[in-house]
Formats: C-alpha cells, sequence, structure tokens
C-alpha cells in the first residue's frame, strides 16, 4: 500500500487531513533504517514477520513460487513511500508474496507490536490501511482475473494499455521475468507477443514491449 492517500475514495478529505498525524505514527514505530542491494529479500514468502516495510523511492518485485520452481511475478513497483507487510500485520499469517529489492534502496522497518498498540489508540488512522487495502485489493484482482479469463496475448496488451493509464505496477520487462509474471514460459509468452507485433499492435523497443498503435490496441481489448 502507498502511505499517501490514495487520490480517489470515500474518506479522501479525511484522510489527506490525517495524513501528517499517521507520517508521525509510521515514524514513532520505526526500529531503523536498513538498505538493500538488488536482489535481496525484503520479505520471504511462507515465513513470518513482524514488521512492516516502509520503502520511500526504488523499486521492488513481488512473486510467488512453488516447489516446482514455477515462478508467478505479480510485476514490479516502483515505490512512491510504499508500505510492505500490512496484509501480514493484520492477519497474523505468513509472508504471502517474496517481495525483492530490483534497484538499491533504503527501508524503514516498522515495529508491528508498536503500531498495532497505536492503531488501538488512534483507531482512525486504521482508515488509512482500511482505504489502501481495498485499492490495492481491486487492483491485484484486476489484474489475476484478467490473467485467468483471457489469452496471454489479451493480457500482454492489457498490461501496457495499464501502464499508459497509469504505472502503479510495471513489469520487469526481462523477457524471463515477463514470462513469470503470466504464469507461462518463455517459449510461449515469445509466440503470444509475436501475434501482437505481427498485427500492427504492440513493437519490440529497447526495453521491451511498447504500444505501436493505440487505435488498433483499443480495438484489439474491445476498449
Amino acid at each position: 500500500m502507498q502511505q499517501e492517500p490514495y487520490p480517489l475514495g470515500r474518506f479522501h478529505a479525511e484522510l489527506s487531513r490525517l495524513a501528517p498525524k499517521f507520517s508521525q505514527a509510521l515514524q514513532a514505530c520505526s526500529l531503523f533504517d536498513r538498505r538493500y542491494l538488488p536482489g535481496e529479500f525484503i520479505m520471504r514468502q511462507g515465513e513470518q514477520s513482524e514488521h512492516l516495510y516502509l520503502v520511500a523511492t526504488g523499486r521492488v518485485s513481488l512473486s510467488s513460487a512453488v516447489h516446482s520452481g514455477r515462478l508467478f511475478q505479480l510485476g514490479e513497483i516502483a515505490c512512491q513511500r510504499q508500505i510492505f507487510g500490512e496484509m501480514e500485520f493484520f492477519s497474523a499469517t505468513p509472508v504471502q508474496w517474496n517481495v525483492v529489492a530490483q534497484t538499491e534502496l533504503d527501508a524503514s522497518v516498522i515495529c508491528a507490536h508498536k503500531l498495532a498498540q497505536r492503531l488501538l489508540a488512534e483507531p482512525e488512522l486504521t482508515l488509512f490501511f482500511a482505504s489502501a487495502l481495498a485499492s490495492d485489493y481491486l487492483d491485484t484482482l484486476d489484474i489475476t482475473t484478467s490473467r485467468l479469463l483471457h489469452p496471454i496475448a489479451y493480457n500482454i496488451a492489457y498490461e501496457l494499455w495499464r501502464e499508459r493509464q497509469r504505472t502503479p505496477m510495471l513489469g520487469s520487462r526481462k523477457r524471463a521475468h515477463e514470462a513469470a509474471r503470466f504464469g507461462t514460459t518463455e517459449r510461449v509468452y515469445r509466440r503470444a507477443l509475436k501475434e501482437l507485433i505481427d498485427q500492427g499492435i504492440v513493437q519490440d523497443g529497447e526495453d521491451g514491449p511498447q504500444i505501436a498503435d493505440v487505435t488498433r490496441l483499443r480495438h484489439y481489448l474491445a476498449l
């Protein structure tokens, strides 16, 4: 979740008013700052965590793996004071996603126990978590539902369209990671990408797939 109030939502005005108080609460519950290098795990799937992590700037990836080695990468986030571990904080369950630093970054390590006590004393601050979790849940559900219901070519195109509208979560643009993000193999991913390129919808740019023709993209996605 993002620390700053999301631009939309029923409680945006109240959250904007409470933002300085929420920032002070997070700072008061912070234990220390830690630097992470590219490839280091901030949170590891399956482990118990008694901390939350606030990343002001930098890029992190979110992924889930199974024992066979198959990896599903939800995407990368360009952090703007992003908080990780909020789901585990409220549910007291093991970490659901691997959170891995993709760039060198600093994270403020927040004590879950201190934060829980602070929220009990100032329950209005839970509005930040409730509003952000609702927004992030709908965003993630939109991604995973599309993955289930549509073919890979459609999902590649749809992701580029989402990225054009707003950029809360971006792909790594590395072939192997892109394939993992769509839950498939590199061979299948390349075939789906070629289908879009042949139709003039997508072009293969220096940093990965790019929109070649917005009109064709909208028609393909039936938008």
